[in-house]
């Protein structure tokens, strides 16, 4: 769990009047943007400075959330000073003793508010604040996720299109860069179970739940100061097997005897066509031949394990619908 440090109360504000039936509230009147900063002190002064610039300029009120991610260069004490030096007021720093990764850091920032918009923003200012605005509008035209699709040369572009690629064949999604800036309403999130490092494929999950999805251009600016906290040749091994873990996950989650069935299924039909093959030499030819009588065992064993395995996995998929209903109804009960 995360320790809740620090909470500013929000300003006071006169409530707008509800929209109208299946109407949304525009994205501006209750938006949130979460920054999840790990060893980021030197980025926050410019960091709240551009935010309060911008928000005053586009006549925008939204409540900024700290995630400290267990950083030991002092970013939550140079956060809070930042802020009172901008004059932003609705602010919230929260803090993770250890790292535990951008994927937590999202997900505890988006319990501490009650915004109906959660805006992702690196705290490395390689993105403009002046983004925000265009997001939220973005937003206003009926979608339920924008993500950002970065423009232009920068470091890690074949990495990346490599991997941008790759998910857009896998999960056909709408959009060309699955791992940039972010705007998206809370109940996208609420709908969906992010495991570790699983933040690069919110747009993937959401997409796969029905929720709209869209994209604009964005700049991708030089970082000012530190350095990148996501680099090394591990992240990439480490993205491509939660691609191929997401993919497994969205295409027999919901019927796993589809896969584990049919291959153990499979496998007892190879079996006894071996088996027959091994009566024949004996029959026959009059030989027996160990190595096919092994390979029968073999394959029918595998074969029985994995159709057994893919009927447990159907009970844990109906378990696991139940859960979710149990979640939705919970959310709802909270709402009302």
């Amino acid at each position: 769990m995360s320790d809740l440090r620090g909470l500013s109360p929000a300003s006071a504000a006169v409530p707008a009047a509800p929209p109208g039936p299946g109407a949304l509230a525009p994205a501006s009147e209750s938006f949130a943007v979460l920054v999840p900063a790990f060893d980021e002190a030197t980025n926050m002064p410019d960091l709240f400075a551009e935010l309060a610039q911008t928000f005053r300029s586009h006549g925008i009120d939204g409540e900024v959330i700290v995630v400290d991610d267990g950083s030991g260069d002092g970013t939550l004490e140079a956060a809070r000073e930042a802020a009172t030096a901008a004059g932003l007021e609705r602010v919230q720093f929260l803090r993770h003793r250890i790292n535990r990764g951008k994927t937590s850091a999202i997900v505890t920032g988006a319990r501490a508010t009650d915004a109906e918009v959660l805006v992702l923003f690196d705290a490395d200012l390689q993105h403009s604040t002046e983004e925000i605005p265009r997001f939220l509008e973005k937003l206003d035209s009926g979608l339920d996720v924008v993500t950002g699709r970065k423009v232009g040369k920068y470091d890690k572009q074949i990495v990346s299109g490599i991997y941008n690629g790759l998910a857009g064949r896998l999960f056909d999604v709408p959009v060309r860069d699955m791992n940039s800036m972010k705007a998206f309403r809370r109940e996208v999130l609420d709908d969906l179970q992010l495991r570790e490092d699983w933040h690069r494929y919110l747009v993937v999950l959401a997409h796969w739940k029905g929720w709209k999805i869209g994209e604009i251009d964005i700049e991708l600016l030089p970082r000012r100061h530190g350095e990148s906290k996501y680099g090394g040749h591990g992240r990439i091994v480490v993205g491509m097997l939660d691609l191929v873990a997401v993919w497994f996950q969205l295409a027999f989650s919901r019927k796993p005897l589809m896969f584990f069935g049919v291959t153990g299924l499979g496998l007892l039909g190879l079996g006894g066509v071996v088996g027959l093959v091994a009566v024949w030499f004996r029959v026959v030819q009059g030989a027996g031949f160990r190595p096919l009588l092994n390979l029968v065992i073999l394959l029918v064993l595998l074969g029985g394990l994995l159709f057994v395995a893919g009927l447990i996995g159907e009970l844990v998929a109906g378990l696991r619908a139940e859960v979710d209903e149990l979640r939705r109804d919970l959310r709802h009960d909270r709402r009302t």
